[in-house]
Formats: C-alpha cells, structure tokens, sequence
C-alpha cells in the first residue's frame, strides 16, 4: 500500500482587507467577525480539519494581534500527535529585513518549515472566503493528474471576473491560459455568460514550489502566486483546474446553494454573505454537524428573550432582547437590546448595546460599540454620512468601539 502524501496547510492570513475597512482598521481581514460566533479564518482551517489534514501555518502579519489571540484560544492542540497542529507564523525576515514582499514571498521565507516537515504536497490557501471543502478531494485530483500545481476553481459571472485570476483550460482540466484580475474576463466556451476563476486555493507538489519560489526570488516581480508563481508554470503544462462544484461534503441540506463559496473581500460581500445564513431554507446554512465549522467557545449562558418581536434573526449567547424588534438580522455574543429599539437587515457584533428606542437599518455595527437610545442609522443617508462610514451599496457600518468606553456605558441603556 503506497504511503500517504504527507500534506503541509500554508494559510495566508496577512492580508490588510483594505475594501473591507472600517472592519478591518485593527485587525488584519482573517480576524473579522462572521455569523456571530466566528472569525473569517475559521472557515479554512476547519475545512482542513474536517478533510483530516491537520499540520497546519498560519502565515500572519498585518495587524495580526486580534488574529492571534483567535486562534490561541479557539485552535490550541495538545501537542501530543507531532501532525496535528495549527501555529502562527509571523515574518522571519529570513532573507532580508522587510516584511513579506507578496504571497509568494511569505512562503519562500519558511521553506525551511516545509523541508523540516518533510512535505510531498504544500495546500496554500487563503483564509478569508465562506465555503465547505474537502481538500482530501481535491488533493486526489492533484495526485491522479501528475500535476504540479491544482488551482481550485468555479465560475461566476464574466461582469464580476475581473476581482479574480481568469482561467482558460483543455478538456482534460490542464491550464492554457492564467490571467490575474484582467479588465475583460474570458468567458467559458460553453457558458459565455460565466467566466472559470481562482478561488486562490492552490496544491503544489513539493518541487515543482520549491523551484518556482527561488526562481521569482532572483527576479524583479511582485511576488505574488497569482501575478507571478502561476503564470510562469502555465507554460509548463503541469497547471490543472480542479473542479470545486465537484467537491462533495457530507451533511449539506438539500436546500442549500451547491458548491457555495462567497469571497467576501467588500463590505456588501460580506453584509450578502451574513444574510445567505438566513431564512428556512438558508443558501448556506451553518448547522451541519457532519462538517461543522469550529471556533472559540463562549463562556456564557443562552440568549434571554423578554417580549419583542423576533423573526428571521440569529442571537448569538449571552445576548438579551427586552421588548425590541429583530427582523432579518444575525447578533453576536453578549448583545444588549433594549426597550423599543429596532433593528432590521443588520449586523450587530459581540459586546454591544443597543440603546431603548434606537433603530437600525442595513447597518454593519462592529464589537463592543453603544449605541444611545434614539439613535438612528440606515435611515437617514446624509446624516449617516456626517457620523459613519457609508459603504457605496448604501450600508453604514460602525467601527470597532473601545472596551472601556462599553464598560462604563452600558449601565447608562
């Protein structure tokens, strides 16, 4: 019986997230909040977890300290299988004394984690998208292919292509033509209303990367995987395209959109992507105990209910509604509602209070924020411009409150 590739997890986390501000001004984008109980990096690693693929890098740096302590207390291990792991990596400055210059750059400077570990294939994936993926799956494409890199990909739309790498490719799957986020998107053969694209998850085989990353190195590119890595190994003819609509999990309901993923990379991704968590019939719904999505415990008790008017919302533990109004809304932990306030198509994150009388509408409302009573936001545009960030989609969204100014008001709702 042949010896099962031994598969190394590099997870890029270092991303700033800049479409995403105000969300991401202290954290780096794999830190932000999601679904009420998770961090957007939860998504990958537990993918890899549940596919039984468990030595994993998180290769971090940009705002990184919120990123961190996530994953200290939610993924800690045992340390007793010498396999099963998920540690952070910040930059070495191995070669050189700046930060990581790209993509590429941040895996070139922990080869030596891959030689210690002795890796066949190296999964290098990003960590800010929503989806379910057996990598197990795909890495037996990878291997019955002979290929030296796998990109994972899927369609979307030729009008949204262009946010992506644009992939052209044979019959048998192989690559032809690797385009990084190109003004007018190839469309597929078969379906011109759709472009093929990266879903920036690639599987390299051990040498084929190695090679790849010292010669970018000795060259002036933006070392990056997609500008740079993968269009040089088109030519090659060892790229394939591995199907993700192929990709099978167990415990996706029925209902559900198949083969889901949403990068959330703009404020109205993301706002969409929290309102797909909604409903009966949810495009992506979130209780599946046969691939669960895993994060930090919450010490705290169940969500209290006193009067009010709940429909289609998700309340997250330890929160309390008392007479309020939530309809179409996910609410994180530890959040207060109060008396007479409303909250409609909204995001309201971990450790805030909602004053009495307060009403929100298509508002992104990050942690540990008051909001006073009578405060209103999502109705009226201009004032919302004076006081918040208004997203271009017409979302307004609330930065990240200060802990002690939430400790000592909230008493006051």
């Amino acid at each position: 019986m042949p010896r099962r590739a031994r598969v190394l997890a590099m997870i890029m986390a270092g991303g700033k997230g800049e479409r995403l501000q105000p969300l991401t001004r202290e954290r780096s984008k794999s830190a932000v909040p999601f679904g009420g109980r998770f961090r957007l990096v939860d998504f990958v690693l537990s993918n890899f977890m549940n596919s039984e693929l468990p030595s994993i890098y998180v290769l971090v740096q940009y705002k990184s300290q919120s990123l961190i302590e996530h994953l200290r207390v939610a993924w800690r291990t045992s340390g007793q299988l010498p396999d099963f792991f998920v540690t952070v990596v910040p930059p070495q400055m191995r070669f050189g004394s700046g930060w990581y210059r790209g993509t590429a750059d941040a895996v070139l400077q922990n080869l030596n984690l891959i030689d210690d570990f002795n890796a066949d294939v190296i999964a290098i994936f990003g960590s800010d998208h929503i989806y379910r993926m057996d990598v197990a799956q795909m890495l037996g494409f990878h291997q019955a292919a002979g290929a030296d890199v796998t990109i994972a990909t899927r369609p979307v739309p030729v009008e949204r292509a262009s946010s992506f790498g644009v992939l052209r490719v044979d019959r048998r799957g192989c690559v032809a033509e690797f385009a990084e986020k190109p003004q007018a998107p190839a469309p597929m053969p078969d379906t011109p209303a759709s472009a093929l694209v990266s879903m920036g998850n690639y599987l390299f085989s051990r040498q084929a990367l190695t090679d790849a990353l010292l010669a970018d190195a000795r060259r002036s590119t933006d070392h990056d995987f997609g500008r740079s890595i993968i269009p040089e190994l088109v030519a090659g003819g060892r790229v394939y395209a591995y199907d993700f609509q192929t990709n099978e999990v167990p415990g996706v309901k029925p209902y559900e959109e198949p083969a889901y993923w949403r990068d959330v990379g703009t404020i109205e991704g993301y706002w969409e992507a929290h309102m797909d968590l909604l409903g009966e019939s949810p495009r992506f719904d979130l209780d599946n105990r046969s691939w669960p999505i895993r994060s930090e415990h919450h010490p705290g008790p169940a969500a209290r209910f006193i009067g009010g008017d709940v429909d289609n919302a998700q309340i997250g533990e330890a929160s309390l509604v008392k007479r309020a109004t939530i309809r179409n809304s996910i609410l994180g932990r530890s959040v207060w509602v109060n008396e007479g306030a409303v909250i409609e198509d909204s995001i309201v994150m971990d450790h805030t209070t909602v004053g009495k009388g307060a009403r929100l509408r298509r508002a992104i409302i990050d942690r540990f924020n008051i909001i006073p009573a009578d405060t209103e936001i999502g109705i009226d545009p201009a004032q919302d411009r004076r006081r918040f960030y208004v997203d271009r989609s017409g979302l307004v969204v609330v930065p990240r409150g200060g802990r002690r100014e939430f400790l000592r008001g909230a008493e006051e709702f």
